[in-house]
């Protein structure tokens, strides 16, 4: 790119960092994608409901139409660090970088126009993929739109600055978010055969969910307590309610919703044994990662014809990703931009996203389409 085109991108990821906003909450962040797209692209903009995407028609297509994905959410933390473009709202900041994907898509769109080309080309500007609730939404534009192939890249530290790091077939598990919560009654301290404690139900399951992940040999099977709590600090009364918050991880969603299930089974057996009422919720559901292989090859095709460096991942990345949903609609693949061996991780206070990979990400596309 041009340093005059570069450094609008790199302006634009600024804004995106300084006015960060939760899932489901991005509308200022999509009117300045869309304003940045209008003004440096002669892409076509549709807007939707809380998202919006990017369209540019060959004028004589050659192969089928490519699509490509970036989120714009935000996390619930504080920013900590002193940077020129720092957060401006309390308590919200971009710690996973997802100002700087949906910067490099936008810069993607200003370095494409005027220029032919082989194939209609889709742009997909995604909400909410922190809480896994936007890509199942967005992904059904790939089936709308007859879309042949789809991708989307993210940054990651722990890597070169600028590898382009990537896995064959599983690159990252599916997860799920499950609250079990348990009423019974409360009583004095003194006398705790009166009432209905739950703390003992919630210990049986912690460990029973400990012993359910050892047993299983089927690669990665997680279970991550989040949150444990029963009654309150009030050294006269016995607890009378409690509830247990687990993230639930495997390599497939069969294996995850297998674990759910005994679970859930489990703690509808105590729930009975201990006359409790038991109530189940899930929530931040993401599916499974999985690359098509030839759309790979096309990632370190285009990666080798840059001149960048490859690394093949010996081991999936356990974050979740809702990208997951698009890959079951259409062959696609994730790929990862290394943020530098020494970078901050993600979602920790001290990370920002490294704008040097705005470039790269766009060049990335670029040899894809």
């Amino acid at each position: 790119m041009n340093k005059e085109d570069l450094a609008k991108v790199i302006a634009l990821r600024h804004d995106l960092h300084a006015h960060p906003e939760l899932s489901l909450e991005e509308a200022r962040t999509c009117q300045v994608l869309m304003d940045f797209v209008r003004q440096h692209s002669d892409f076509e903009i549709v807007s939707c409901q809380g998202w919006f995407y990017a369209c540019r028609h060959a004028e004589h297509p050659q192969t089928g139409p490519i699509a490509f994905r970036a989120d714009m959410d935000a996390l619930p933390m504080e920013e900590t660090i002193p940077l020129p473009y720092a957060s401006e709202v309390p308590g919200v900041s971009h710690k996973c970088g997802h100002d700087g994907h949906s910067a490099a898509l936008a810069g993607l769109a200003m370095e494409l126009s005027g220029r032919p080309l082989r194939r209609d080309v889709y742009l997909i500007f995604q909400p909410a993929e922190e809480i896994g609730k936007g890509g199942k939404v967005c992904s059904a534009l790939l089936e709308e739109k007859q879309i042949h192939e789809v991708y989307a890249f993210h940054n990651l530290s722990g890597y070169p600055e600028g590898a382009v790091v990537f896995r064959h077939g599983l690159t990252q598990p599916a997860s799920m978010g499950l609250t079990l919560s348990f009423a019974g009654k409360t009583s004095h301290a003194a006398d705790p055969e009166l009432g209905i404690n739950p703390a003992g139900t919630l210990a049986r399951l912690v460990l029973f969910l400990e012993e359910a992940c050892h047993s299983e040999n089927r690669g990665l099977l997680l279970s991550t307590i989040v949150q444990m709590e029963a009654g309150s600090r009030n050294f006269g009364i016995s607890a009378g309610s409690g509830s247990l918050s687990v993230t639930l991880r495997a390599e497939a969603e069969a294996e995850m919703d297998h674990l759910k299930d005994r679970l859930c089974s489990r703690a509808e057996e105590l729930a009975e044994e201990n006359h409790l009422r038991l109530s189940i919720s899930a929530s931040d559901r993401f599916p499974e990662t999985r690359n098509e292989e030839t759309c790979l090859n096309r990632v370190i095709s285009a990666a080798e014809q840059n001149g960048y460096p490859t690394i093949n991942m010996p081991e999936l990345w356990r974050a979740s990703e809702d990208f997951g949903w698009y890959l079951h609609r259409c062959p696609g693949a994730m790929f990862y931009l290394g943020n530098g061996e020494t970078w901050p991780a993600l979602h920790s206070a001290a990370y920002d996203f490294n704008d040097h990979l705005l470039e790269r990400a766009i060049r990335m596309f670029e040899g894809l389409i």
